[in-house]
Parts: structure tokens; C-alpha cells; sequence
């Protein structure tokens, strides 16, 4: 797709190469990414190689860093997205949006005073098969969200909210760094 692009579209501005990209090549990218969502460091370089050559097609940013070509086309990282879509998903299935016979289960607490947002559990296994799977993959990245996001009244609120919290956040455009949170659970987006 990359190729089909780049020798139709010789001389794109940004706003036609993200038109391009979002309908062309990310839906490619982001396919089934809540129920495969790598975890190993080279599966996610490779993915978010695919994007750093795309955004090199556009002449006037070719010669910036990565990181400064995705503000400048008001795009985030791959890793990002799918750990932001990972807490949309996590919020419909809390919020009873989907059916409870189809949906994973997550083991929730409640409300608690010491938290003051709706947490979840992680669950141990034996081997590594599960270690990764959805229900433990959100936990941390769920349990770090203040109140007043997690508490939201839509789904639209909710992103909303998740948006303007993670705004800041150097993981947006480096899918390297961290994201910053207080405490100890600061390891949200730990590649292993």
C-alpha cells in the first residue's frame, strides 16, 4: 500500500498523505489489534517501522525526526493506539456495553476508598500462554486511571477524558518511553 501511494502521490501535503495512511495503510495495522496486541520489543518496532517509512513519503518531513513528523501530522504512535484502544475495550466491557456471555470476564473490586477507581485484578498462570492475553494485558494500564475517567457516564466521554489525561505523555510519539504515572505502577508500557 505504502508503494501504491508513493508512486501515485509524488508531491503530498500532509493533510492528503494522512487521509492516505489512515484509510489505506493503518486499517492494515490496526486490524485485530485488541485480540493480538504484540508484546516483544521487535514485533512492535516492526510494526511502527511500517509508519516511520510512511511518514518519511511526505518531502517536507522527510528529513525530521520520527517523533517530530508524527506532530506534525497530528498522529501517535501504533503502541499507543492500541494501548488506548485496549482501555476503550475495557471500558465497554465494565460498563455493560457488550454482552456478558461473548466478553472476556475481568475480575473487578468495586469502588475502593485507598484507589478511588473501579480496579481490577490480575489473575497468575502457570506458563506464559496467558500471560499476555487481554485480561492481564489491561490491568496496570486500567488501575493507573484517576476516578473521574474510569467514572465516566459514555463511551465517548470516556475517550474524551483518556485523550486530555494522556495528553502530556511522551508515549503519544515515542513508543519507547514509558508512560508517567505515580507510585509504583509506572511500568505500563513494559516491553518484555
Amino acid at each position: 500500500m505504502l508503494g501504491l501511494i508513493n508512486r501515485n502521490f509524488k508531491h503530498m501535503s500532509i493533510p492528503t498523505f494522512v487521509a492516505l495512511y489512515k484509510s489505506m495503510v493503518r486499517s492494515y495495522l490496526d486490524y485485530c489489534c485488541p485480540v493480538w496486541s504484540p508484546y516483544r520489543k521487535g514485533d512492535i518496532e516492526a510494526l511502527e517501522k511500517v509508519q516511520k517509512r510512511a511518514t518519511k513519503l511526505i518531502p517536507v518531513l522527510k528529513n525530521l525526526p520520527y517523533k517530530d513528523r508524527l506532530k506534525a501530522c497530528n498522529m501517535s504512535t501504533l503502541h499507543y493506539r492500541r494501548v488506548r484502544g485496549d482501555m476503550i475495550e475495557t471500558f465497554k466491557i465494565l460498563s455493560g456495553k457488550y454482552d456478558t456471555n461473548v466478553v472476556p470476564h475481568l475480575k473487578t473490586t468495586g469502588i475502593q476508598e485507598t484507589w478511588g477507581n473501579l480496579r481490577i485484578f490480575k489473575t497468575r498462570f502457570k506458563y506464559d500462554l496467558r500471560k499476555f492475553y487481554f485480561t492481564n494485558r489491561v490491568v496496570d494500564a486500567w488501575n493507573s486511571l484517576p476516578n473521574g475517567i474510569v467514572m465516566a457516564n459514555s463511551t465517548n466521554n470516556f475517550k474524551h477524558r483518556l485523550d486530555i489525561y494522556w495528553q502530556d505523555q511522551e508515549i503519544i510519539y515515542d513508543f519507547r518511553a514509558q508512560l508517567q504515572t505515580t507510585g509504583s505502577r509506572s511500568n505500563i508500557f513494559r516491553f518484555d
